[in-house]
């Protein structure tokens, strides 16, 4: 892997290294979404830097970026856009809605109905959105990064299996270290005040995100050629079929993965050879990202948790197996 490409990478994780501390394995999947264009799911409870981090990698790579608050009286004209009449003429212009951009932030995803919901699976999928009778392309790249709130279940709606299976990767956040911990608070003390028609207030990390973006949309097109030409063998295709088939035949697994799920392995791992620096994939990657890809993709039998079954412990048997 040549220099410029992970210089591209490198750049990107101390842009947002600057603003947001730790959380390196989700920068890294973050990585892989936009290197492959998949959509990526975060489950973290409040105040993980969730939004921050789409946010802070958004301006690093100088991507076009809207953040949508999913609540429970949304319209699926409120992300797509609708038809408007002008009084004056009588005629109807049409208004696009935040989903026109290069990277959407759908914030807590699972508060908005079904209906809502529809409505960003059309456009996550093809690409497209449909506005009265005419259909919309939607910038390239595009790729919505979605987030739930895993605890606070109140006045939610749970995806459908349909949807989930629309996101590459799922990512649980976990909290900070206690050293991380620390330094986000020792950030946050030497800010100061931002100063503003006379006015002041306490800055915060959102403020820090700012500057030039360190790469360009081509930079990112030359790194997502470069992903596609990482070698990955017949062996690691084989495990990849072998652990989706695994999901549909384990007893305590109701409903296994599509085939889906192996493209998406496929495709991530090869974005996290890209970024570990190596053009062609090995058995880590597969291990690495199987939790990702696989665990909101199945779902264990009432039997499997009536006894206790967790899913994480199911993935892990078949892993075994494949050991």
């Amino acid at each position: 892997m040549n220099d410029t490409n992970h210089n591209f990478v490198q750049a990107v994780r101390d842009r947002v290294g600057e603003v947001v501390v730790g959380q390196d394995v989700v920068v890294e999947r973050m990585m892989i979404a936009l290197l492959t264009g998949g959509h990526l799911l975060l489950l973290g409870v409040p105040g993980t830097a969730k939004t921050l981090l789409v946010n802070s990698v958004a301006k690093a790579v100088d991507l076009q970026f809207s953040r949508v608050q999913f609540t429970i009286d949304m319209l699926p004209s409120d992300i797509i856009g609708s038809e408007l009449l002008d009084q004056a003429t009588g005629k109807f212009s049409t208004h696009q809605g935040p989903v026109f951009t290069n990277l959407l932030l759908a914030d807590e995803i699972n508060r908005a109905a079904p209906k809502v919901q529809s409505a960003l699976l059309e456009a996550m999928q093809e690409r497209k959105v449909t506005i009265g009778n005419e259909s919309y392309q939607l910038p390239i790249p595009f790729l919505v990064i979605a987030t739930q709130n895993p605890i606070e279940q109140a006045g939610t709606f749970e995806l459908p299996e349909a949807q989930l299976d629309r996101f590459m990767l799922c990512h649980r956040l976990n909290y900070p270290t206690a050293d991380q911990e620390e330094e986000v608070l020792r950030r946050q003390l030497s800010m100061g005040l931002k100063h503003m028609k006379g006015g002041a207030m306490p800055k915060t990390a959102f403020d820090m995100i700012g500057g030039e973006p360190v790469c360009r949309v081509e930079d990112l097109v030359e790194a997502m050629e470069k992903v596609q030409s990482v070698h990955v063998s017949e062996v690691f295709m084989k495990h990849c079929v072998e652990l989706v088939r695994l999901t549909r035949e384990h007893s305590a697994i109701e409903l296994g993965c599509s085939p889906r799920a192996g493209l998406s392995i496929v495709q991530a791992a090869r974005a996290r050879a890209f970024v570990m620096g190596r053009d062609y994939v090995v058995p880590e990657d597969l291990f690495e990202l199987a939790e990702d890809v696989v665990l909101h993709r199945i779902r264990l039998s009432y039997e499997a948790l009536a006894e206790g079954r967790r899913p994480e412990k199911v993935l892990e048997e078949l892993l075994q197996k494949l050991g």
